[in-house]
């Protein structure tokens, strides 16, 4: 397997993991399209200064199609859970940062809505989502932080 061409800019070494959720503590998970494996929204910023709560907003409108930033319907059922994960990148994925970076810091938010919502993918992102009961979710999960997260749910859902 031959290494892909490093992107364009690389990416920053901070991301977001948001664990979208319903009152019944149903996950919502999306399947990636490179690995085939499950996760909750996740994404890198897009600058160094952009906040986290602004990169997890944006990232959930990218993967999901659904809007909670200021102004929409969901604007206040953003929660940052005020974790956050630092772990090394797998080898497979470093081509997309600056040589010589190999951890990322991730910073935990959660998702409330008020049901199961209609998901809208990124196709060249995902290519599946699915609801699961949040032990079950987190069973799925390929990211052991995504996992981690995930069982937190009850302690953190509102």
């Amino acid at each position: 397997m031959s290494t892909p061409p490093p992107p364009a800019a690389a990416k920053i070494p901070q991301s977001v993991l948001v664990v979208i959720y319903t009152p019944a503590l149903d996950v919502l998970l999306i399947r990636r399209a490179d690995s085939g494996t499950w996760q909750s929204v996740t994404g890198s910023k897009d600058f160094p200064d952009e906040p986290f709560e602004q990169t997890a907003a944006r990232e959930v409108q990218e993967e999901t199609g659904l809007a909670c930033g200021s102004g929409s319907a969901l604007a206040g059922t953003l929660q940052d859970w005020q974790l956050e994960n630092i772990y090394d990148i797998y080898p497979a994925w470093r081509y997309r940062y600056a040589p010589g970076v190999s951890r990322n810091t991730e910073r935990v938010f959660g998702l409330a809505l008020p049901g199961q919502l209609p998901i809208s993918l990124s196709p060249s992102e995902h290519t599946a989502y699915q609801w699961l009961p949040w032990r079950a979710a987190a069973d799925a999960c390929f990211s052991p932080s995504n996992a981690e997260a995930i069982l937190m749910l009850p302690k953190f859902a509102r």
